[in-house]
């Protein structure tokens, strides 16, 4: 869950909510339209074809994290 405070999905229309069960992308929820392409942005550099696997991306990721003294 977010430290900061978001919108839950509830309180959205269906079109303006993404699929976000740990609240991640959610924060971004003051802004609907953002929250949208910020979650299409996520899809395309963690699912889309590219030179790295998708478990490289998710090693990735957890180190930048770790790095940024992320809690996710």
């Amino acid at each position: 869950m977010a430290f900061i405070p978001y919108l839950p999905a509830a309180a959205l229309a269906p079109e303006e909510r993404v699929p976000d069960p740990d609240h991640i992308i959610q924060v971004h929820a003051v802004h609907p339209a953002v929250m949208r392409q910020h979650y299409a942005l996520y899809r395309t550099l963690m699912h889309a074809p590219g030179p790295l696997s998708r478990r490289e991306r998710e090693v990735l990721a957890v180190r930048v994290s770790g790095l940024n003294d992320c809690p996710y």
